[in-house]
């Protein structure tokens, strides 16, 4: 997890103050000290941030320049403002993890949140591609995961997950994950997953995978290779999955 030094509280301490850059925009470098914050885990999730005029007055900034930066963070899902409450920073809550992260839909165009039996989670060396999609040096460990999600009722995706087993000390140990991983890493490692990419291909379902779906092996399913990483893009998970979409369909919505 990301390392920071203590107030006598408890709490993290503040980055540094702004330091003017000539050439830079000014929200720009405001920004960059938000997202440190957030980094730092001074601004937890779900918690409301100090007025915009409060964080002008800290920075010796105007009002308008933090509402610029903190509005690109809140295009970027890390902040949400709630009408007559203030910004706060975002939380992986059941419905953002929804619609954000999980693209399949039934073909009436039902979305719900899958249900999750884990196959296997070891812990072990990673591999050469997996040193790479994490960025990871060599010999490290990772935290391994294959499970398999039902939506429902019907078994649909069967996935793959590598994670960095530095960031996530006893994961692996015979714990029960929960449903919303990002959530999980958000709550208990204090990691913010605030953005994937994906690659998507075709692929035909290998004889366990089918069996595992209840398909025929050779049958085409859809494969989604994500990388996720943090606020200071850092990746942090790669995730496998391959889909059967015999009866649902992939759809990415943007806004």
């Amino acid at each position: 997890m990301t390392s920071k030094s203590k107030t006598s509280n408890g709490k993290a301490s503040k980055p540094d103050k702004l330091k003017r850059a000539p050439g830079k925009p000014l929200y720009d470098q405001v920004g960059e000290i938000a997202r440190k914050r957030l980094i730092n885990n001074y601004w937890k999730p779900g918690e409301i941030l100090p007025s915009e005029f409060t964080l002008a007055a800290e920075l010796s900034v105007s009002q308008g320049t933090v509402r610029k930066a903190l509005n690109h963070m809140v295009t970027e899902n890390l902040l949400e403002r709630r009408q007559g409450k203030g910004t706060f920073v975002s939380e992986h809550t059941e419905r953002r993890a929804l619609f954000l992260y999980f693209n399949l839909k039934s073909k009436d165009g039902e979305q719900a949140m899958p249900f999750s039996r884990t196959l296997a989670c070891e812990l072990r060396p990673a591999t050469e591609i997996e040193r790479t999609k994490l960025k990871l040096e060599h010999g490290a460990g990772v935290v391994a995961m294959h499970r398999v999600r039902e939506l429902q009722g019907r078994p649909v995706i069967v996935e793959r997950l590598t994670l960095p087993q530095e960031l996530f000390p006893g994961l692996g140990s015979g714990l029960e994950l929960p449903e919303n991983l990002y959530r999980f890493y958000q709550a208990e490692y204090g990691i913010t997953v605030a953005k994937a990419s994906e690659q998507v291909s075709a692929v035909a379902a290998e004889a366990l995978e089918a069996q595992f779906l209840g398909i025929m092996p050779e049958t085409p399913l859809l494969e989604i290779d994500r990388v996720a990483v943090t606020i200071d893009s850092r990746p942090v998970e790669w995730r496998v999955s391959r889909c059967s979409t015999s009866h649902h369909t992939y759809v990415a919505e943007r806004g």
